[in-house]
């Protein structure tokens, strides 16, 4: 029987971007179907004590930033540790992958190329240009995707994925729920991979 990961992610999260391409490999090998949801993590924080990056004591930026060139170090990924488009507004974002899943499109290499614009590549995921040439790049219909996502419908998809994520008491980024179960953070990976029975 195939399993189902439902993954609930930011599309500027370095913590996301490092694990995205060991999540794919661990999907993969157990043949699973993944369903991507790119929510907003600045609905998602009030409600589970989150709070973003710049409001957080400078003891946790800190650690954050030791464990981020832990995991770099560790993993041997390529990482802009402190890039110049971040903090940044992933709404356009979200809303163009939303697009291309409403199309019917497996989003999880357009998030991913969304991820190392921000983290690899210096480039600013804000501006319809920078989306419109990725999604381009893949193959998709750029344009149109990006006609979709200042939709209403596509921005109400967005608030029921929110809705959605905040039911099943998300709280970070990434987000792994398998069946009710959920593995928060690319660090446990290790765990998600035994869920998938590998």
């Amino acid at each position: 029987m195939t399993q189902t990961v439902d993954v609930y992610y930011s599309l500027s999260s370095p913590w996301t971007y490092l694990g995205w391409l060991r999540f794919d490999t661990i999907a993969r090998k157990a043949g699973a179907k993944v369903n991507h949801w790119p929510v907003d993590f600045g609905k998602i924080f009030p409600v589970s004590g989150g709070l973003p990056l710049p409001q957080r004591p400078a003891q946790r930026r800190a650690y954050r930033m030791m464990e981020l060139k832990r995991w770099r170090d560790h993993l041997g990924i390529a990482i802009n540790l402190e890039p110049q488009f971040f903090p940044t507004q992933e709404g356009l974002a979200a809303h163009l992958a939303i697009a291309a899943r409403r199309r019917g499109h497996d989003i999880g290499w357009l998030s991913y190329a969304i991820l190392r614009a921000v983290w690899v590549e210096e480039r600013n995921i804000a501006d319809a240009d920078t989306l419109l040439a990725i999604a381009n790049g893949l193959g998709f219909d750029g344009k149109g995707l990006l006609a979709e996502a200042a939709t209403d419908a596509v921005k109400a998809e967005r608030e029921r994925d929110n809705q959605r994520a905040i039911e099943l008491q998300v709280f970070g980024a990434p987000t792994f729920v398998i069946d009710g179960e959920l593995f928060w953070g690319q660090d446990r990976l290790d765990f998600v991979a035994r869920k998938l029975g590998l």
